[in-house]
This record gives C-alpha cells, sequence and structure tokens, in this order.
C-alpha cells in the first residue's frame, strides 16, 4: 500500500512517521503548497489531513487538477464531519471516508504512541476496507458506530484530551506553590496521567475513580479546599466542579455510606 498525505501538521507528520516506521511507502505534502501547485499524489489512499475549515479547499484542488489516482481512496481526519466533505471526489476516485484516530496529536516531531488508539472510520466500503487497514498497520483499532453524532464525539475527545490538559496546568500550578521544583513537574504529572489512562482502560468507569471523593472524606475536601483557598483560590472553582463529577462515581461505587457523601457534597457547596 502506497500513501500520500495532504498536510504538514501535527496530525499529517504524526501519521507520516508513524507509516514510515512500519515500513509504508509514505509521501506527504503541505495543504498550502499543494493548493498553490498541484502535483500527483501517487498512492493507494491520501490522507487529508489539514484543518476542517481547509478541507473544501484542497476537495476543489483535487477534483479540478485531477492529481489523484482513480484507483485511490481519500480519507480525511478531522472528528467532527463525515465523509460527505469529500463528496465531490467519489466521480474522481475508488471511494471516500472519514478517519479519525481518537489521539492527541501535541509535538510534530514526534508521533505520539497509537498502538490500541481508537479510529473512526466510515464511508465508502472500498474506502472503509483500506482506512481500517492502514489504521491495523499503525497499530490503531478501526471501530465504525453506526448513527455517530460527530460534533458530540469530538466534543468528548477535545474534553478529554484538552480537558486533561488543562487540569495538568492548574495542577502544574499548584504543585510549584506547594513546593516542587518546575523542572520535576512535567515529569510528576505525566506518570500520574498515563496510570489514570491505564486504570481507565482495564477497569473503565466508574472503578478507575480514586481519592478522597471515592472515599467520602469531607474532612480531606475540607483541608484541599482550605489550602487553595490559602494558596491557589483561583483554582477553587475547578476544584470544586470536578470534585462534583466525581460524586455521581463515587456514589455509584458505594465506597462509603450515603451521608458520608452528603458531607463530601455539603463541603463542596457551601
Amino acid at each position: 500500500m502506497k500513501v500520500a498525505i495532504v498536510g504538514v501538521g501535527k496530525v499529517g507528520r504524526g501519521l507520516h512517521r508513524a507509516l514510515r516506521a512500519e515500513g509504508v511507502s509514505c509521501s506527504i505534502v503541505s495543504a498550502r503548497a499543494f493548493a498553490e501547485r498541484p502535483r500527483r499524489l501517487r498512492g493507494d489512499v491520501v490522507i487529508i489531513a489539514a484543518r476542517d475549515g481547509a478541507l473544501g479547499k484542497i476537495v476543489e484542488v483535487l477534483v479540478a487538477s485531477g492529481k489523484m489516482e482513480r484507483s485511490a481512496i481519500a480519507v480525511h481526519c478531522a472528528g467532527a464531519l463525515d465523509a460527505e466533505v469529500l463528496s465531490p471526489l467519489r466521480p474522481h476516485c475508488a471511494g471516500v471516508a472519514q478517519m479519525h484516530p481518537m489521539i492527541s496529536f501535541a509535538d510534530p516531531a514526534r508521533p505520539p504512541t497509537l498502538t490500541g488508539g481508537h479510529a473512526h472510520v466510515a464511508g465508502d466500503p472500498e474506502a472503509v476496507r483500506r482506512a481500517r487497514k492502514l489504521c491495523r498497520k499503525i497499530g490503531l483499532v478501526p471501530r465504525t458506530f453506526a448513527d455517530l453524532d460527530r460534533v458530540a464525539y469530538h466534543a468528548s475527545a477535545g474534553l478529554v484530551a484538552n480537558g486533561a490538559a488543562a487540569l495538568a496546568a492548574a495542577g502544574a500550578e499548584l504543585l510549584l506553590k506547594a513546593g516542587a521544583t518546575p523542572a520535576a513537574i512535567p515529569a510528576m504529572l505525566g506518570p500520574l496521567l498515563r496510570s489514570v489512562a491505564e486504570n481507565v482502560e482495564r477497569l473503565g468507569l466508574p472503578d478507575a475513580l480514586t481519592g478522597p471523593v471515592r472515599r467520602g472524606d469531607s474532612a480531606g475536601v475540607e483541608k484541599h479546599l482550605a489550602t487553595l483557598r490559602a494558596k491557589a483560590p483561583g483554582l477553587i472553582p475547578l476544584y470544586v466542579t470536578c470534585a462534583l463529577a466525581q460524586l455521581p462515581l463515587a456514589r455509584t461505587l458505594g465506597d462509603a455510606p450515603a451521608e458520608s457523601f452528603d458531607a463530601v457534597e455539603r463541603a463542596l457547596t457551601r
């Protein structure tokens, strides 16, 4: 299988490196360069890894230029858009599909670990077949959910991925005030986040929950709040919101009497 990627952002570069590492013949060109001067995309799969707003322009250029092999399929990596954004390409190729990796791509120089990650694949049968094969080649698990609300799906991915990064930033602020050195903080928080991810994957929810809210420890929660008032009052709303979101999980687990969870709720809402 040969692959051509349009888009040199974090996702495009990450997929390019991952495919090359698996011995897949893979070329890459920036979306801007391709739009300005289209070149022949030689591949069985064309991955358009451009921003959502640029997809339409790339499709227009591909249709007008005829630079895509008719035997190829085209996929895009946008999470909130279905395959129909590529529909003008159908008369010019073997099929179109969405192929969205539910993975956080943050470093353009080094792709994240893809093994075991989910990729939502949906579209025309031949395009789906090749996209699923490509996903498996780089360790992604292709899944297809019928009638998926893609905006809700994408919002879920963003909430977890970027919400976790924002929580880590808040935790880093508090660790700094607690006396940790700036250089040590990422090395402390990375494994913590990784362990949470492992617990979610292995145990599921609500079992992955740990900490004072799960234990119904209202005194522990009150100590946290007192420390936040003294050291980082701006983080109190975030702490309270996150702790309140934990309460339904803790009540389901039932590791403490109901009145203990009621006391936690009172501490958080006072």
